[in-house]
């Protein structure tokens, strides 16, 4: 009893952080609420979840989000891994090598952001762009061409790090004296890295992939910044669609109706992923 009194304030508080938000939030997703126009007020039903779910827009952002995604822990997994292996092995400026690799993580979304698009995507004045002309190619002008492919780019660079330090942080924990059996039997690179060294990884790639898709689901300083969700909404994702909602179209209403359904597929996505990592915990 005397443990649940001490308990009380920190889980009272916690609670209020949470609840309060989210009641606002179901609250305002059935209500006409314009911030223009206070006129337009009054109890709506499902009136925003209708018109948001048949409204084509969602749809596009939400197959841009899986999109997102996707590749992105596609990239920062397979790429993570290889780097892992890569730096676990002994050479000159290796403590320095990976000083700068794992650097790009702690730099801010908007700063990164800033970067890619003043820096080294610019159809112009960019890196890639001299890069390209050097060897003879045409500059892409990728946040027109390529809006999402390059949201894509942005996003892999700032989470790669991640995936790089939770995996040699766990490939470092692999038996020397197993690799080394597997060597005297005869087992080749690419034998140890797919029978031992990537079954060791299983535990940390699942780790890494949960954490990853809870904030990759909230992608938005990146969008912001270059594309503003276009052209059209070539790269909008839901996170952007909800702003869009709330504070362009000023229908407080639809953009907390948007919120709730990314509740519910954060919820699917961590329910799913959080089974799928006691699974290979338990293994």
């Amino acid at each position: 009893m005397r443990s649940f009194l001490l308990q009380a304030p920190a889980v009272s508080l916690l609670l209020l952080w949470m609840l309060v938000p989210l009641c606002m939030t179901l609250w305002f997703s059935f209500q006409r609420y314009n911030l223009l126009n206070p006129f337009i007020s009054g109890f709506a039903g499902v009136d925003n979840y209708t018109y948001l779910l048949t409204d084509p827009a969602l749809w596009t952002a939400m197959g841009n989000t899986l999109l997102l995604v996707g590749w992105v822990l596609a990239i920062t997994v397979a790429g993570g891994t290889l780097l892992a292996v890569l730096f676990q092995q002994e050479f000159f400026g290796r403590g320095i090598a990976r000083l700068l690799v794992i650097a790009p993580f702690f730099v801010m979304p908007t700063v990164s952001a800033l970067i890619w698009k003043n820096m080294m995507m610019h159809p112009v004045n960019g890196v890639l762009a001299w890069l390209f002309n050097l060897f003879g190619f045409q500059a892409v002008d990728w946040f027109s061409s390529l809006p999402l492919t390059s949201i894509i780019l942005i996003v892999s660079w700032e989470w790669l790090p991640f995936a790089l330090l939770i995996l040699l942080t766990a490939i470092q924990s692999l038996d020397d004296d197993q690799v080394e059996a597997a060597r005297m039997d005869g087992a080749g690179p690419i034998a140890i890295f797919w029978f031992i060294t990537l079954p060791h990884l299983k535990r940390a790639i699942s780790v890494v992939i949960m954490i990853e898709m809870i904030f990759l689901l909230t992608i938005f300083a990146e969008i912001f910044v270059t594309t503003s969700g276009g052209p059209g909404l070539a790269s909008t994702n839901l996170a952007y669609l909800i702003y869009i909602r709330a504070l362009l179209d000023f229908d407080v209403g639809g953009a907390s109706a948007g919120g709730v359904i990314a509740i519910v597929l954060a919820n699917i996505v961590a329910i799913f992923l959080i089974r799928t990592v006691a699974r290979h915990l338990e293994t």
